[in-house]
């Protein structure tokens, strides 16, 4: 049975995990990215761009430091991940060249989403690379980005840099399938997913592996919320299938298709939804949550009740109700300091202008 989506895939965006590309004795497989690289090169020739974000540089340093166990140190699995990411680079630069194809690092840490600035100039730098015909090879910053090594994984880089470079497919390569359908007997994958429901979640099963990776299809679910929201469709699918990529973009119904949201967010309110760090937390009362629900709606000051964190003007803050539910996420137009002084509220500029809140969906 054919795939198709809804517009011609002429930009790519490829996520490959660690438990993909390293073997358990933490070393690059190099049979498999060899096939990667062909497929990436044959991709490029049929006239598809190709972005690859590439996860293993902390378990390839572990293989190369001959470490058995992932260290809890944060500075140790720092210095792990510089040492990996050496040799991964090394790996796809070899790679590449033998296909007589060029590639480039990129690493980047959060605060390149969160700075508006800095966003703007990493999609200069993709675009640039792009034109030139070389694979940015994107990796999280792992010796400086602390939230990453604690708690992440690559899956939400991959969906934010499918939204930077405006892709037209994010492809996640994992070592499962799709996703699964537990209810079935013989946990059949689920060939497309309109929408990612609580039930949805429900059945989300994880795919962690001790050493080797730190997400799992929960962390892949919410990284897929973030790219249909901009409108890209994401396959999810094993990464070893043969052929895997080349089948994708040829239309082949292999693993798991999430749909695209039909009503894309603008790429700014998509940052102010996903790319910034909220730095602190407004709580509204009703009137203000029901003006705000109603959609087009500015964030008026006396509908603030309280305030929490530590933000400036201009920051990202998140709105809730008086119940802790998010409501939504804007740029503050006042800093802490400001909201404190202030006695009189009414008559007083919008606390979040309406051009500046997204209304949320999490």
């Amino acid at each position: 049975m054919s795939r198709k989506f809804p517009r011609k895939i002429k930009r790519v965006v490829i996520k490959v995990g660690a438990s993909v590309i390293a073997t358990y004795r933490m070393k690059p497989k190099v049979k498999y990215l060899q096939s990667l690289v062909t497929q990436i090169c044959a991709a490029q020739k049929a006239g598809v761009e190709v972005v690859l974000v590439s996860s293993g540089a902390i378990v390839l340093g572990m293989g190369e430091l001959n470490q058995k166990i992932r260290s809890t140190d944060l500075s140790q699995l720092q210095a792990t991940a510089a040492v990996g990411q050496t040799v991964l680079m090394r790996r796809y630069h070899e790679l590449f060249k033998k296909y007589k194809s060029q590639c480039g690092q990129v690493l980047l840490t959060w605060d390149d989403f969160d700075n508006r600035t800095r966003f703007n100039n990493a999609r200069n730098t993709f675009r640039s690379m792009l034109d030139w015909g070389i694979v940015p090879v994107v990796n999280e910053n792992d010796t400086i980005a602390t939230d990453e090594i604690r708690f992440g994984d690559n899956d939400k880089l991959s969906a934010m840099v499918a939204s930077l470079v405006e892709a037209d497919l994010l492809l996640i390569l994992s070592d499962v399938e799709g996703l699964y359908d537990v209810k079935s007997s013989d946990k059949k994958v689920f060939e497309e997913i309109k929408e990612i429901t609580n039930e949805i979640e429900g059945v989300a099963s994880g795919t962690t592996k001790k050493n080797i990776s730190k997400g799992g299809m929960m962390a892949k679910l919410e990284a897929i919320k973030i790219v249909t929201r901009a409108k890209i469709p994401c396959v999810i699918a094993h990464g070893e299938a043969n052929n895997v990529l080349l089948r994708v973009l040829n239309g082949d119904s292999i693993g798991t298709l999430f749909v695209e949201k039909e009503e894309k967010l603008i790429s700014r309110k998509h940052w102010i939804s996903f790319g910034v760090k909220p730095k602190g937390v407004l709580t509204i009362d009703e009137g203000a949550k029901k003006a705000l629900l109603n959609g087009g709606r500015s964030l008026l000051l006396p509908g603030v009740i309280s305030w929490t964190g530590h933000f400036k003007k201009d920051d990202a803050v998140i709105v809730q109700d008086a119940q802790s539910n998010e409501i939504a996420r804007g740029i503050i137009n006042y800093s802490m300091a400001d909201l404190e002084k202030i006695h009189d509220k009414k008559g007083r500029p919008e606390a979040i202008h309406c051009d500046n809140l997204v209304l949320s969906e999490r």
